[in-house]
């Protein structure tokens, strides 16, 4: 009996998830434990292994979501029980051998048991192919459903597995002889100009655009700048880092900004809130996003928002701890929905990339109502006591959701911000 390949329940608040790629091909033979797909809930991709052993029939192509147990695939025990599935759903056309669907573990190693062909089947119910002409067509990755058969019945053949392939041999030479040089040298011309890679807009890269278009249509955002001196915060780490092994950990400015941002939304808490169904929610869990900037390829990064929950309940060392193994799972691939959902205010620390001074414009991260934006430590003129003098600043963009904040309640929450960071022994009071 064919095993269903089930989307998994991966968190409390998951409720579906969107198909992104498969490992294998249509017909393909998977064995049991092996990553067959890949799917993605709320910026996580997670892969779902093969339940059993089976022939691989694929249900839902990726970019189509589906709710939580619901079947996106199945694995039939034998061929026979293969073209049965493929004659009550057929795939959709060029499901399989379309080259979105190949993937790097495409190449995973395949069973000795030979593989159906990929394709719709034809009215018989089966692909009518000589062993010979299958053989063949497999070695030069040619899609027998596409071969046109002039063999008893229309059994496909070893002759017409050589015609297709001497026209693709001919199509590659034409191509190669109307070349460009700059595509001769391997460069794809567009537009007249060459390219260097074509990253496709899909996975984490396309939820993050569709999370910061969205926000942006549905908030009304407003971002106020300022700077902070940084002198005692920089001492103040300074000395944690004197003493981390007496602590047991090193301490990042990351830390303490997630520390003292706790405490002043716990101070400011209008600035901890979101707009649900009409009405300004002010949540009493203080739960702070983290950015994550993740390097996906060469030219490809991501972001991913793990989340410090109760972060004006927990000591340096425990917020620490929670930072450390959130960035430590996101950039291995191990997180999961709820490790990434349930926010209510989002700290993003783009000082760790550089020390090029910049404010910035932070989208904010929906449903919140406000995002901060910390850049690099950097020595900067400062007039101090009604002296000009040269102190490490810090420089803050905080966006805020105009439906819900005022200019006002935005400027006391930095000025405790501020007197926070400048100030960092009154936290102990």
């Amino acid at each position: 009996m064919a095993q269903p390949i089930p989307i998994p329940k991966l968190g409390m608040t998951m409720k579906e998830a969107k198909i992104v790629a498969w490992k294998f091909e249509e017909g393909q033979w998977v064995e049991a434990g092996k990553v067959v797909l890949q799917i993605e809930t709320a910026k996580v991709t997670y892969d779902v292994e093969a339940p059993a052993a089976g022939f691989l029939h694929i249900a839902a192509l990726p970019g189509k979501t589906l709710p939580v147990g619901a079947a996106a695939g199945f694995l039939a025990e034998t061929q026979e029980e293969l073209a049965t599935l493929q004659a009550q759903a057929p795939v959709e056309a060029a499901a399989a051998p379309a080259a979105a669907q190949r993937t790097a573990a495409a190449g995973a190693p395949v069973s000795g048991r030979a593989p159906s062909a990929a394709g719709p089947a034809p009215a018989g119910g089966r692909l009518k192919i000589s062993p010979l002409a299958r053989k063949l067509a497999e070695e030069h990755g040619l899609d027998p459903s596409t071969l046109v058969g002039t063999g008893p019945e229309g059994r496909i053949v070893k002759e017409d597995v050589e015609r297709a392939l001497a026209a693709r041999e001919a199509a590659s030479a034409s191509a190669a002889a109307a070349a460009t040089p700059a595509a001769a040298a391997g460069f794809e011309i567009l537009d007249g100009k060459r390219i260097k890679a074509r990253l496709p807009l899909q996975g984490m890269r396309k939820a993050i655009a569709d999370h910061m278009v969205y926000s942006l249509q549905v908030a009304a955002q407003l971002t106020t700048l300022t700077e902070l001196d940084m002198t005692e915060m920089v001492r103040w780490r300074q000395g944690l880092l004197e003493r981390e092994k007496s602590i047991g950990f090193r301490v990042s400015y990351t830390d303490l900004l997630v520390y003292v941002l706790a405490r002043a939304l716990k101070a400011v808490p209008v600035l901890n809130a979101s707009l649900v169904d009409g009405e300004v929610v002010l949540w009493e869990d203080i739960n702070i996003g983290v950015a994550v900037a993740l390097q996906i390829s060469s030219y490809e990064s991501g972001l991913i928002v793990p989340v410090v929950r109760n972060a004006d309940l927990k000591s340096l060392a425990e917020i620490h701890s929670a930072i450390a193994s959130a960035t430590e799972r996101a950039r291995s691939g191990k997180l999961l929905p709820d490790d990434v959902t349930g926010s209510t205010f989002t700290l993003t620390n783009t000082g760790v990339f550089g020390k090029a001074w910049a404010w910035g414009t932070p989208i904010i991260n929906q449903p919140e109502s406000a995002i901060l934006q910390t850049g690099p430590i950097v020595e900067r003129p400062a007039v101090v006591a009604g002296e000009l003098a040269v102190r490490p600043m810090m420089p803050v963009s905080l966006t805020f959701d105009h439906r819900v904040l005022d200019g006002a309640p935005v400027a006391v929450f930095l000025e405790k911000f501020k007197d926070l960071v400048e100030h960092p022994e009154t936290l102990i009071v």
